[in-house]
């Protein structure tokens, strides 16, 4: 594991109880979705994301097709 992970991992086995792990989340969830929205601003900006391809978007099917 590297260093990140190390202090991640500490950080939520000093947790004293299940509000502490929920609030580690949020934090977490936090920070990923504020360097989501910079990255999606970034393409905005430079014209790698419009809103025909937002669009475009919104009817893909993402996910991994099951095997038989």
């Amino acid at each position: 594991m590297n260093q990140s992970q190390m202090m991640i991992l500490e950080s939520f086995a000093g947790a004293q109880d299940e509000q502490e792990v929920n609030d580690l989340m949020d934090v977490l969830r936090s920070f990923y979705a504020q360097r989501l929205e910079k990255e999606m601003q970034r393409l905005w900006d430079n014209g790698t994301l419009d809103d025909h391809q937002l669009e475009q978007l919104r009817g893909e099917h993402l996910r991994t097709p099951y095997r038989i």
